[in-house]
């Protein structure tokens, strides 16, 4: 499959190029050509927001700096985790003289290089503290929660801690609600077909015809099962037991909910998937809460979608609600209820 690359060794700099120069605005390249950072800093005495992470997955995290998110994203290479040295200077980016938290999605490639990052920052006499998240419920039982794969759901976590970081919560406070929000966060996938790599030009994974993959990963890694091919109606209830029942969200729960497309699947697909989503919610007694839905964390033009349910409490629906002004997350103020 032909996609529209210029040279494969710069595609990742092409593409912050071109992010840099369409969003100028409100991002910025920091000191390393790598690491995007946002264009106005949020205000000394403040802790920053950073992460790291493979290219491929656009918009997060590269679309989420910005006032209310990120402070800075060390951008690594296509499927690849950013070296340590990489996420150092995003943790240098972010420091506002209030510590630094190191969003870390659990792969095994993000957790090695964030681990000797903080280990670096930390003799240069920076504080900084690593979140891991994980909230993929396919990856590993009920008990081995912290042995699960990051997944679309810690869009909640970006959300809810950048907000308060804004508003000025400490370090210690943001380790605490982000690790509060990814305990009550689940998420479960679909996959119909492939991404294909642009580096290569060849598809992923494989499926058999006519079969769907439950539990399939970002980067197409295994899951729960297969299923025959099937109505949005049919996939949605295949996959809401396994969510719901997990943490478990019970009857009167108010939830956040996500339904993220992987890349390959359209807004009209996304939106009939959140019907069935509402309607099985409705059915559990379980009432969500401004859901979200749209592609956000992608793997190219992967055919699927993901649904991720958080529970709410009250200062999670606060900085949920909060004005945030990102290039690929923006919610005007005036808009909250």
């Amino acid at each position: 499959m032909r996609k529209l690359v210029n040279d494969p060794d710069r595609l990742v700099d092409d593409m912050i190029d071109g992010y840099v120069a369409a969003y100028g605005d409100l991002v910025s390249r920091g000191d390393h050509p790598r690491v995007v950072v946002r264009r106005r800093s949020k205000p000394r005495g403040r802790v920053g927001i950073a992460i790291g992470n493979g290219s491929g997955h656009e918009p997060i995290a590269l679309g989420w700096i910005g006032a209310g998110m990120l402070d800075a994203n060390a951008v690594g290479e296509v499927f690849a985790a950013p070296p340590p040295d990489l996420v150092l200077e995003a943790i240098r980016a972010s420091d506002r003289g209030a510590g630094v938290l190191l969003l870390v999605s659990r792969h095994a490639g993000d957790v090695i290089n964030a681990e000797m990052a903080v280990e670096l920052a930390r003799a240069e006499g920076l504080r900084v503290e690593p979140l891991l998240m994980y909230d993929d419920v396919s990856s590993a039982p009920k008990g081995r929660e912290e042995d699960r794969r990051g997944a679309p759901g810690t869009t909640f976590v970006y959300k809810v801690v950048g907000a308060r970081a804004e508003e000025g919560a400490s370090l210690d406070e943001l380790v605490a609600l982000g690790s509060r929000v990814r305990d009550a966060t689940r998420t479960l996938a679909a996959a119909l077909a492939p991404g294909v790599s642009p580096l290569t030009g060849r598809p992923m994974f494989s499926l058999p015809e006519g079969e769907v993959f439950l539990g399939m990963g970002v980067h197409g890694e295994p899951g729960l099962r297969s299923v025959t091919s099937a109505t949005a109606d049919e996939l949605v209830r295949e996959m809401m037991p396994e969510i719901l029942d997990d943490l478990p969200f019970e009857r009167g729960d108010e939830v956040l909910v996500l339904v993220n497309g992987m890349g390959g699947t359209t807004l009209m697909e996304l939106l009939v998937v959140h019907r069935s989503v509402a309607a099985v919610l409705e059915e559990r007694g379980v009432v969500p809460y401004r859901p979200l839905v749209g592609s956000f964390v992608t793997t190219q033009e992967m055919a699927g979608f993901s649904i991720s349910l958080c529970r709410l409490d009250d200062e999670i629906r606060r900085a949920w609600d909060a004005p945030v002004r990102a290039p690929f997350f923006h919610r005007p103020e005036e808009a909250n209820p």
